[in-house]
């Protein structure tokens, strides 16, 4: 399944605009109840006035609040924000620390967010547990735990350590564009031979392959239906 979420996304990656940990850290915070689009429609502005921990620790409330209003509680997404800057700045020299276990005590910061820093900011493999996540691997039966952090080392046991941050983008863009949570497009899934939840959305093709979503759907509904052939990514074909 993994081989084929790599081959199906081949481009997987945080679909938060950023340029440095410090931007990522704030989009995150920021996406919280929120969609990425959305995100990065209201950082340019956000991150052209406020560059440095500094600014975000000195930051006028007000002025904070109408940059990310857009994206929705934005007056706890303000506490958080200049809280982060304060503690970056008092105890960490204004940078983004590149560890678990100083990050997840930074306001603003939970161990998911964590993680989508160290995998994205600094190379550190992480898995990110966020709503999509969550609800496929259980949906696959990979595991049965509900609590994110347990699903976390589940699945880390799963799979190897190196392939964890890009396994967390390959299944977050499949529940966005075809594993919905609702309405999953079955029938153009390339992974519906070894998926147990099959049938949970329409199984035709030509019906299910309306619902995929995104710039990859041709690509996605293409390798669906070599899957249908007997293809299997990674395996040579006859």
């Amino acid at each position: 399944m993994t081989r084929a979420l790599a081959e199906g996304y081949p481009d997987a990656h945080c679909e938060l605009d950023f340029t440095n940990p410090l931007e990522l850290s704030v989009a995150t915070i920021l996406s919280a109840q929120c969609t990425d689009v959305r995100v990065n429609l209201t950082t340019p502005a956000l991150f052209a006035r406020y560059r440095t921990a500094a600014d975000y620790a000195s930051a006028d409330r007000t002025e904070l609040e109408e940059f990310i209003r857009p994206t929705g509680f934005y007056r706890n997404k303000t506490t958080s924000l200049i809280g982060l800057g304060a503690a970056l700045v008092e105890k960490h020299g204004g940078e983004v620390p590149g560890k678990l276990d100083e990050l997840v005590k930074l306001p603003g910061i939970g161990r998911k967010t964590a993680n989508v820093i160290l995998g994205n900011a600094f190379g550190v493999p992480g898995i990110t547990v966020d709503t999509h996540f969550g609800r496929l691997v259980r949906r696959w039966g990979w595991t049965e735990e509900e609590d994110p952090v347990k699903v976390e080392h589940a699945i880390g046991a799963l799979v190897p350590r190196k392939d964890w941050t890009m396994l967390s983008h390959w299944v977050i863009f499949h529940g966005r564009r075809v594993c919905h949570a609702r309405k999953p497009a079955c029938g153009a899934c390339l992974l519906y031979r070894d998926c147990p939840s099959f049938g949970a959305g329409p199984t035709e093709p030509e019906q299910a392959a309306k619902l995929v979503k995104g710039a990859e759907g041709p690509h996605l509904i293409a390798l669906a239906e070599r899957t249908r052939e007997g293809y299997r990514p990674g395996k040579p074909t006859e």
